[in-house]
């Protein structure tokens, strides 16, 4: 997902031996190669600590910025689920170390098996200006924007910052990630591919996540969407639905399938995850149900060209400047 950096000499036989690392990792995940499940180098043994950028308790995850081999990179680490396949050997395997007692309750330090204990960790390289303040913890402002804000404000932005998808063209033309895809329609028009998304480990389903990302490579975002485009998402509706069915053995009424707005990034792309797991960004202030915009479409074809849509912004975010400018907030 990353924009290509400069490459800058590296200053040392170690770092130079790091960087090769580095590169060599990095064109696995372009050309799609590196065997999944396969140990791989350990390219972090290198990472130098710059700072940490947010953290959740909650969540059980961190957000580190740094650099790999001179180049700047963000790491993410994740505590992954307790699965209930793996309750009896975690029961019987660990160690166990005494806290507290006291009548009926007690507290101990569970120490896992390594393999129960994973921590499951995304690498950002080179990582982008726009990466690190993604990561970054900041406050959110809500932005109101008519269909003529769209117009004047949002896509000239867009257009302007010329964000980079060349990791979903990847994808659909399977460069890239093409084992992890669970479903594909190919067809040029309605088609898409459904994939996990990152942030599932797909060792269990009550945290389901998967992406439908659609082949038409024209539609940005909702604010793109006409009654011409309602084959496509109807397809998407029903044929991900089913095909989650047949794999997962989830049924369409325990699934949220919703686009967001604004997007991560700018092609159409639909999130299906398992009603009941909080997913970021699937509140009320970012997530549209695909099944109301399908609906709104067929009342209005114009519906989003023209209807006022919310959605937060970051502190930071380039975007909320030009609304700011604009005197839209």
């Amino acid at each position: 997902m990353a924009d290509t950096a400069d490459k800058r000499e590296a200053d040392s036989v170690g770092s130079d031996e790091l960087s090769q690392k580095v590169k060599r990792a990095k064109a696995d995940n372009e050309n799609g190669g590196g065997e999944v499940g396969k140990e791989s180098e350990n390219i972090l043994s290198g990472f130098k600590t710059s700072n940490v950028l947010s953290d959740s308790a909650r969540e059980k995850n961190i957000f580190i910025h740094g650099k790999l081999a001179d180049q700047e990179a963000v790491v993410i680490l994740e505590k992954t689920p307790i699965r209930e396949d793996t309750l009896a050997e975690l029961f019987s395997g660990s160690r166990l170390k005494l806290e507290m007692r006291n009548d009926i309750y007690s507290t101990y330090r569970l120490q896992a098996p390594p393999h129960l204990n994973e921590i499951k960790t995304t690498v950002v390289c080179p990582a982008t200006e726009k990466h690190v303040k993604k990561y970054q913890r900041q406050e959110s402002s809500l932005v109101e924007e008519t269909g003529e804000d769209y117009r004047s404000i949002t896509l000239p932005y867009i257009q302007k910052q010329s964000f980079s998808v060349q990791w979903v063209y990847n994808i659909l033309e399977k460069k890239a990630e093409a084992d992890r895809i669970v479903f594909e329609d190919p067809d040029p028009e309605v088609g898409f591919v459904l994939l996990p998304d990152f942030k599932w480990d797909q060792k269990q389903v009550d945290d389901l996540y998967l992406i439908a990302i659609v082949h038409q490579r024209d539609i940005k975002s909702v604010r793109d969407l006409t009654s011409e485009h309602l084959p496509l998402l109807q397809n998407i509706f029903r044929k991900g639905k089913e095909a989650i069915l047949e794999r997962y053995n989830l049924p369409a009424s325990k699934l949220r399938v919703y686009l967001h707005y604004q997007p991560s990034y700018y092609h159409l792309h639909v999130h299906f995850t398992k009603l009941g797991y909080e997913a970021p960004g699937c509140g009320v202030e970012r997530a549209h149900l695909l099944a109301d915009v399908i609906q709104n479409v067929q009342s209005d074809p114009q519906y989003y060209k023209t209807r006022t849509l919310y959605f937060p912004l970051r502190a930071d975010d380039g975007l909320l400047s030009k609304f700011k400018e604009a005197g839209r907030l």
